[in-house]
């Protein structure tokens, strides 16, 4: 097996100017808190291998424009296992980030807990989990770098307890490690990729374009702003349709803009989380994540025009979740049938995946912009718009249900579905008309007659 990149390695593939900041002063009790014998030797060797005095190495420096407090472990000690002393480093990174007013980037290799400091070890973790909760109690963003390997506690908390997750391709990650699986264990499970699939990674980023990447993301996450998202403008035709049928023709063409073109007309720069750190992804059905905006960084939800899965709302609610935290304005698009209402969708908990983004959005204080820019169909679209603060497209409707499904449950014959559609108020203008919206992208009517 080729050697594991050190600390100081990885450091150097995302900044040129880190400065270590001493450590606690350290604990001199003889072979460590459980009297291990031959621990006191096996620190000294791992010191003269590795040149570090412990699995941590931690201080200051920049990565792309933005100053940060940088921890990196070193897996040649001791399999980057976590000690008191490694609790001591850890407490201070964070004490001094959020003193300075820093965001925390965490260079991970681990193998878990000491097992030569036994319980005293495990209770790190603990530690650790106290000093995430107030740095992002402070509203400081946290950025994990998974390298080989990422397990067991490093993983459970520096690593997966991260605002977003990056990892190296190929790097062991899971929370057990190899020589403690099940014997029939698939080895592919246990992977920066399968977790990307499981929508525990954000992304997996080639060494060469780590610093980049680490530099976009901190860059948008440390831009906090009280101001709302700008309305997009609209993309399509700017005519209002004539019908309650033509609003929903329009809105279920193939040829419309969907998400994608909106965001790439709207953000100069953008980088996306990866799932619902809940083992699931929605990449076809929600697009999340942040990007700069006239200067800004704007937190941005869209739905693509497919059915929402329960990971995507997931997802969403994650993203508004993070935004608040870090006083990110938030764009939602809106541009669903509805929410999947297959079997699959039902087990995975759809409804409570909706019920989750309603409160997400309910008790956001950061402010939040939505655009209707296609179908609104019943609560799952709405789960994703501001209550106060949602616009439509001349080309979008936005329904209580689908005028099929409506007149079906009404017992009205097909031929009826177009007149349906017209008493329902789907159009834009009835929207605002209704109060239901604030405005239309390009242009406000503030009345409108009832559709026919």
């Amino acid at each position: 097996m080729p050697e594991r990149p050190s600390a100081r390695e990885a450091l150097a593939l995302v900044t040129d100017d880190f400065t270590e900041l001493p450590g606690p002063p350290r604990r001199s009790v003889p072979d460590g808190p459980l009297a291990w014998a031959g621990y006191d030797a096996s620190r000294a060797r791992a010191a003269a291998r590795t040149g570090e005095e412990e699995s941590v190495v931690w201080g200051r420096a920049t990565v792309g424009s933005t100053p940060a407090v940088l921890i990196a472990f070193e897996f040649g000690f001791l399999g980057g296992s976590l000690g008191e002393r490694t609790g001591d480093r850890l407490e201070a990174a964070h004490i001094h980030a959020r003193a300075q007013r820093l965001p925390v980037v965490s260079l991970v290799a681990t193998g878990g807990s000491r097992m030569q400091e036994g319980m005293l070890a495990l209770t790190q973790l603990q530690r650790v989990a106290r000093q995430s909760a107030l740095t992002r109690a402070a509203g400081l963003p946290q950025l994990a770098v998974l390298r080989d390997p990422t397990t067991g506690g490093g993983w459970a908390t520096l690593g997966a307890g991260a605002d977003v997750v990056l990892a190296l391709p190929g790097a062991q990650v899971g929370f057990a490690g190899s020589r403690v699986r099940p014997p029939d264990a698939d080895p592919a499970a246990y992977t920066a990729e399968a977790q990307l699939t499981a929508g525990t990674v954000d992304a997996v980023v080639p060494p060469t374009e780590l610093r980049a990447a680490v530099g976009l993301w901190l860059g948008l996450l440390t831009a906090p702003s009280t101001e709302p998202a700008p309305v997009p403008r609209p993309l399509g035709p700017v005519d209002l349709p004539a019908t309650g049928w033509d609003a929903v023709q329009r809105a279920r063409d193939p040829g419309r803009p969907r998400a994608r073109a909106y965001l790439d007309a709207y953000f100069t720069r953008r980088a996306a989380l990866g799932g619902d750190r809940s083992g699931g992804r929605d990449p076809d059905g929600m697009l999340c994540g942040f990007g700069t905006h006239g200067g800004r960084t704007i937190a941005y939800a869209a739905q693509t025009g497919t059915a929402t899965r329960p990971a995507g709302y997931r997802t969403a609610a994650r993203l508004i979740r993070l935004a608040d935290a870090l006083s990110v304005p938030v764009l939602t698009l809106v541009d669903t049938p509805g929410a999947a209402n297959d079997a699959e969708a039902e087990r995975q908990g759809v409804g409570a995946a909706i019920a989750d983004l309603f409160t997400a959005v309910a008790t956001a204080r950061t402010p939040l912009t939505t655009l209707v820019i296609g179908e609104g169909g019943s609560g799952g679209a709405l789960a994703l718009a501001a209550p106060d603060n949602t616009w439509v497209t001349p080309d979008s409707y936005f329904s209580v249900i689908a005028p099929e499904l409506a007149a079906a449950i009404l017992k009205r014959p097909a031929d009826r579905v177009r007149a349906t559609a017209g008493q329902l108020r789907v159009r834009p203008q009835d929207l605002v008309a209704l109060g239901v919206v604030k405005g239309i992208a390009g242009g406000e009517v503030t009345q409108a007659p009832p559709s026919g």
